[in-house]
């Protein structure tokens, strides 16, 4: 335990305990917006030093958290003032809620004197933010604050991590009490995740090896909860010795490095190889994945007579979508622990026997390659999305951070951008799959990974909606790098009118062009504009050695035939009720 060193007996004010009680859990940055009822927190940051950030949209100061969340695996904090602020944090914690990111965001909310007057910005606040965090506190007492903000902490980090929203009321907030020190004492462990870890039971594990023991095509889906459990690590290990290859999520990439000759690939609706080895596979071990819509192609891709072994820390989502055979409850690290020491000195015998069959996914991954060379290295103009891929994969360095935003950014990355190591190196918005996250995520990752290079993919469309917080990167000198994918429309809904509709039946789905590099310079960053892609390279060089915020406006294809992620395009067979994309 740590204890804030105060004086006995303090007299502040409510917004001021607040601030001490973050001090207290050596809190990152906060991102927000003040307004009146948040002004004594606001003043005690600015006495105790505390990390604040003004930002332009509330739902970017969501995402920003987020983000930083995610790559450090401390607490990601964000404020909002009463009514519309609380209100735009709504998308921003759907994305933390769905991908179990450990937030907690104050908020103001009306003198309760005057509650239900017709307050100026008086609305049901709670009421609309509830189904979208994982907890909401109200504060009804200022003594209670300590207290209450101890049990924001502990909820956001226990179990799946998700955010919560502590609403204090405006009196609340201003008014005066006298602490003591042992007020402020807090358990540290709930500064990042996971506070707690638990292991699975020893009879399901002992089941999971012998069946692993006994498979001929083995094959792990990892999902994001490797990264919430920081197993990374065990899991490498655990590959290395039983030679069993990995498929991932989109939130799972960088489970084991893309660059690992075990990585099968993104698996779901887009992949490499990874969907044949699923339907081919005899035994699939589930680590940390929901086994969602777009993982399971709309709950299509898991044959019904696989046996599946499903590691997860949420009960709630063993068969959720699919049966399962053996569930493994438990922390993602100290199952595979446990299952490791079950299969003991028979990983031996079991990495020599399915020694071939990791050869023919090496093999097929190699093909693969192959055969998309010419996407992958193309010269068209406009640009190919699979060259722009290439082009980062050359680029980036090994401890890079890429961020992907929302729509076909975070599914053509998905599927085509390698991590070089183990590791949160690539960050999708995944738990909303909402567009404007590449701006906000860059921020946020940059502040938790200082001297990382920091890029992040986007849309045009992605990019208009938070535009305005370039100016916040601006502000905070931040090194990244937004790359715009400039196709002047709503690409992923543009491609979707060609392929259900045909061509030429497009609605609502094209844009002005913009020059985002001429709008990145207006702003005080350094704008650069590539529409040969002969000179990505150039372009992503001069950005990781510009000092500041960088946009890279990539005019991508106008053909809608050749927006949808992947490198084949393949023709789809559309049936009534599919979701195809």
């Amino acid at each position: 335990m740590s204890t804030e060193n105060i004086k006995q007996g303090l007299k502040i004010q409510g917004g001021e305990a607040v601030a001490r009680m973050l001090r207290a859990f050596h809190c990152g940055p906060m991102f927000g917006m003040g307004g009146f009822q948040l002004l004594p927190m606001y003043e005690a940051a600015r006495k105790m030093n505390l990390q604040h950030f003004l930002i332009n949209d509330e739902r970017v100061a969501a995402f920003a958290a987020d983000a930083y969340a995610k790559v450090s695996g401390r607490v990601g904090l964000a404020d909002a003032a009463l009514g519309p602020g609380a209100t735009n944090l709504v998308t921003g914690l759907g994305e933390a809620l769905n991908a179990g990111t450990p937030m907690v965001c104050i908020i103001g909310d009306t003198h309760r004197l005057h509650s239900w007057k017709n307050m100026t910005q008086e609305v049901r606040q709670n009421d609309i933010l509830r189904p979208v965090c994982k907890e909401l506190i109200r504060v009804e007492m200022i003594e209670r604050i300590p207290e209450l903000i101890r049990r924001a902490f502990s909820i956001a980090t226990s179990g799946r991590p998700g955010p919560v929203v502590v609403d204090i009321p405006e009196e609340i907030m201003h008014d005066y009490y006298t602490f003591s020190p042992s007020d402020f004492e807090v358990d540290i462990a709930n500064e990042s995740i996971p506070a707690l870890r638990c292991r699975p039971d020893k009879k399901a594990i002992e089941k999971a090896a012998a069946l692993l023991m006994q498979a001929k095509r083995p094959l792990i889906l990892a999902g994001g909860g490797v990264h919430l459990s920081g197993a990374n690590e065990q899991l490498t290990k655990f590959v290395s010795a039983t030679n069993i290859p990995v498929a991932h999520t989109l939130t799972g990439k960088g489970s084991i490095a893309c660059t690992n000759r075990l990585n099968a690939g993104l698996f779901g609706r887009y992949d490499r190889i990874a969907n044949k080895l699923i339907e081919e596979a005899d035994v699939l071990f589930v680590i940390g994945c929901k086994l969602g819509e777009i993982a399971t192609k709309r709950y299509t891709l898991l044959p019904k007579d696989k046996t599946i072994i499903h590691l997860d820390l949420v009960a709630e989502e063993f068969e959720r979508t699919t049966d399962v055979d053996v569930k493994l409850w438990g922390d993602a690290r100290c199952g595979l622990e446990d299952l490791l020491e079950a299969i003991g000195s028979g990983a031996s015998a079991l990495h020599q026997r399915l020694q071939l069959y990791s050869d023919e996914v090496i093999e097929r991954m190699s093909n693969w390659r192959n055969e998309v060379s010419e996407r992958l290295h193309s010269n068209e103009r406009p640009i190919n999305m699979a060259r722009l891929m290439t082009e980062l994969n050359n680029v980036l360095p090994e401890d890079a951070i890429l961020v992907a935003d929302g729509g076909f950014a975070a599914h053509w990355s998905g599927l085509l951008y390698d991590t070089k190591r183990a590791g949160r190196g690539f960050l999708p918005d995944r738990g909303f799959a909402s567009i404007g996250y590449g701006l906000p995520g860059a921020i946020g990752a940059a502040l938790a990974a200082p001297g990382k290079r920091v890029m992040a993919l986007t849309g045009d469309s992605g990019f208009c909606m938070v535009i305005g917080d370039l100016e916040t990167a601006k502000r905070l000198d931040l090194d990244i790098t937004i790359i715009v994918v400039n196709n002047a429309a709503s690409g992923y809904v543009k491609a979707l009118q060609h392929l259900v509709y045909g061509a030429g039946h497009y609605h609502s789905s094209d844009l002005h062009e913009v020059d985002f590099a001429s709008v990145a310079n207006s702003f005080g960053c350094k704008g650069i504009r590539v529409e040969d892609p002969n000179e990505i390279h150039n372009a992503l060089k001069t950005a990781m050695s510009t000092k500041g915020p960088v946009v890279i406006d990539v005019v991508v294809t106008r053909d809608p035939s050749k927006m949808l992620p992947g490198v084949d395009n393949r023709a789809a067979t559309i049936k009534k009720g599919d979701r195809i994309a």
